[in-house]
């Protein structure tokens, strides 16, 4: 079968699945066994050629779930989680919403600026989504917001959890292109924080086209003695740990999983200080760590063995292939390789692509004379766009599971779209101002 068909055919039975109302996960899993016995089975009758190819493609996946490089994931889920837990995910968004003052849409500004800080705690885009969602969207929907200034800003800022170190993704994509760690971790702080100052705009625009979209928050007229009371209690510790991480990653003191470890400490500590590590809490969170692993981890199973199908049908390779076959200059090629990852983010889990692409991008990249860490910046955005890109960004799904009732694909894909749009726009910024990306690490030398 030639490769557009083979294409055809397994995104066709993923769409078909969906539209039967299938889970995303379950989606996949249905499409890759179908797959697996058109591709994989070989000769034989039906049963023959079933338990060939389900059985090789099972073990060929097992692979992607047991792989070392996952462990920081489930360490930074788990850090999030006892943050979140032990209440001081609260104490921060408290503390941030408190410095907003009364400002329209503040619980919208709070999911950017909190979300942002959550990210680098938790280092899992999925885990910073699905608890800000938790956290945020009943007292967002109680309180009057529409539901896109609900969503939206926890789609966007969940995203920034690939870019903001410690970033589970960014050490993950430093070790298969065989980059600097701490170079790619300091290149993704000036893109991640442009990003969360564009959110922020464009909520104050989204506040001042339709005034009740978002109400204003409600005076406190102790706020403004406690502002650096509330920064020095509730915002300077949390930080502290994450620069902590950062810093065992850097200085090389610390692999990345150790450096999740850490931050798990570090955040327990944090919670015993204040009386607030309890049984219970720790429990709640070993908890809510395995729930989303398990499901993080069965979606990377499925989406897995879907690139591994694409892989095997030649449909990935010629797709590649086709497109790397063109003459052209090299911000084109670039262009030509961030759609192809905008693609690909529809459809699979970012390690999937990751595994997929870097072996043939980077080459090119480097054929080209990119910037090798300036390059896995780019693909770190291109990522994150992805992962909130209709109708299969995996965040989208991650949502949906944690909105309130009623809430459907549609609202949510209409919330992640400002969001999607601003993310381009930085990515076009980085392509056409490489500096941005590239003077933190030039500044620490790396």
């Amino acid at each position: 079968m030639e490769w557009p068909a083979a294409l055809a055919l397994l995104l066709g039975l993923v769409l078909l699945f969906m539209a039967l109302g299938a889970p995303v996960a379950i989606a996949f899993l249905a499409a890759n066994m179908v797959g697996a016995v058109v591709f994989m089975g070989g000769a034989g009758d039906l049963f023959e050629r079933a338990s060939r190819g389900i059985g090789q493609l099972a073990a060929n996946a097992a692979a992607a779930v047991t792989s070392f490089s996952l462990i920081p994931v489930p360490m930074f889920l788990l850090m999030g989680e006892l943050f979140f837990h032990t209440g001081q995910a609260e104490r921060l968004f408290g503390a941030i919403e408190r410095l907003m003052g009364r400002v329209p849409g503040r619980l919208s500004y709070v999911a950017v600026a909190g979300g942002t800080a959550f990210a680098s705690l938790s280092g899992s885009s999925m885990g910073s989504t699905a608890l800000l969602g938790s956290l945020m969207t009943p007292e967002m929907s109680r309180r009057g917001y529409k539901t896109h200034m609900a969503i939206g800003p926890i789609l966007g800022a969940g995203g920034l959890a690939m870019l903001i170190p410690p970033s589970a993704l960014a050490v993950l994509l430093a070790t298969l292109a065989q980059l600097d760690v701490g170079g790619l971790l300091l290149a993704g702080v000036g893109p991640g924080l442009a990003l969360a100052a564009l959110y922020a705009l464009l909520i104050f625009v989204q506040c001042r086209l339709d005034p009740a979209a978002a109400p204003a928050g409600e005076a406190d007229p102790e706020a403004r003695r406690g502002r650096l009371r509330a920064a020095a209690a509730d915002i300077a510790p949390p930080m502290a740990v994450m620069a902590g991480v950062i810093a065992l990653i850097l200085g090389g003191w610390a692999t990345p999983s150790e450096s999740a470890a850490f931050g798990c400490l570090g955040v327990a500590a944090l919670a015993a200080a204040r009386g607030a590590l309890g049984w219970s809490a720790i429990r709640r969170a070993a908890f809510g760590a395995l729930r989303v692993s398990a499901m993080s981890l069965l979606i990377i199973f499925g989406s897995a063995t879907f690139a591994k199908l694409l892989a095997f049908s030649g449909a990935s390779g010629g797709l590649i292939d086709w497109a790397a076959g063109f003459a052209m200059p090299p911000h084109a090629m670039l262009l030509v390789m961030f759609g192809i990852l905008l693609i690909l983010g529809m459809f699979m889990d970012q390690l999937s692509m990751m595994l997929l692409t870097v072996p043939v991008f980077f080459p090119l990249a480097a054929a080209q004379g990119f910037d090798p860490v300036w390059f896995g910046a780019m693909v770190l955005i291109a990522l994150e766009i992805g992962f909130a890109t209709p109708p299969f960004g995996l965040l989208l799904f991650v949502m949906k599971g944690v909105a309130p009732p009623g809430t459907s694909m549609r609202d949510i894909y209409v919330a992640a779209l400002p969001y999607v749009g601003c993310a381009l726009l930085v990515a076009g910024l980085l392509a056409a101002a490489p500096q941005l990306a590239l003077w933190l690490p030039g500044l620490a030398g790396r």
